[in-house]
């Protein structure tokens, strides 16, 4: 019996340690910044530039913006890498009209600050209202995965300028997302950041594109289904076949991109 009730505390001893453990590097579980600046010479080849002129970076500018632009699409990219390595959402949008910001998280891409949802969501808000003061209406949010529950925060509150609002490879809430990763934990008792994207668009009446990745292995069908199904304003829904969390179809030529951006201004 005493070597049983041994065993016992051993494990419960390892448990608790391993959920300490969890509980401290939460944010080095989630967040996952490049957090080098970009060389002028590199953005140039790529055809970015730094936004805004003369401030602070807060993200980059497509350098041939279309002039007039149909709007702005203000883009927040996966939690992995920095916003400068998505030159893909330049080349597809701008071809479609608009002027695109890839917007910058603090602590990525050569900016200050460490990542965290209270961090990630005020200065999308700032983001957001520094460009409706520079560009005007219209402007669009573009989330992808993390981004998507950035965004779905910003658009909740009823002041934010926002006509329009895309969900690429989105959760409906990070504390359910994370639980099915990791069961074995009490996650949620743990959680810091949850970006609860299913309580956040309760409230938001402008058009919901939601683009999923059928095979996405990251953020499974069923998570980004639910969060559709949760919404209430106008919305549509892609399903990207055979896509993985990593693998939709990014390139320009691919009739989704249109297809999206003609139903979130349908407003307009």
């Amino acid at each position: 019996m005493n070597g049983i009730l041994r065993i016992l505390f051993i494990f419960a001893l390892a448990y608790g340690l391993v959920v300490v453990i969890a509980f401290l590097l939460q944010r080095t579980m989630l967040y996952f910044p490049d957090r080098s600046t970009p060389p002028a010479t590199t953005l140039a080849m790529v055809g970015l530039r730094t936004w805004p002129e003369h401030d602070d970076m807060r993200g980059l500018l497509g350098v041939t913006a279309p002039r007039p632009a149909n709007g702005t699409v203000i883009v927040w990219h996966g939690n992995a890498g920095a916003a400068w390595q998505r030159g893909y959402y330049v080349d597809a949008l701008q071809r479609l009209g608009f002027r695109v910001l890839l917007a910058e998280y603090p602590g990525y891409g050569g900016r200050s600050g460490e990542p965290s949802e209270a961090a990630l969501v005020a200065d999308a808000q700032e983001t957001v209202r520094r460009a409706y003061a520079e560009f005007g209406a219209p402007i669009y949010l573009w989330g992808e995965s993390l981004g998507a529950g950035v965004v779905a925060a910003v658009a909740a509150q009823p002041s934010a300028p926002v006509a329009g609002l895309v969900l690429l490879t989105p959760w409906d809430n990070l504390t359910d997302l994370a639980q099915r990763h990791y069961p074995f934990l009490p996650v949620r008792w743990l959680l810091k950041d949850r970006y609860d994207s299913v309580h956040n668009l309760q409230g938001v009446a402008i058009p919901v594109a939601v683009v999923i990745a059928e095979q996405d292995e990251i953020i499974p069908f069923a998570h980004s289904q639910r969060l559709y199904e949760s919404i209430t304003a106008p919305k549509q829904r892609w399903v990207l076949a055979g896509a993985g969390h990593n693998t939709w179809p990014a390139e320009a030529y691919h009739a989704w991109w249109e297809e999206v951006m003609e139903f979130v201004t349908q407003s307009q």
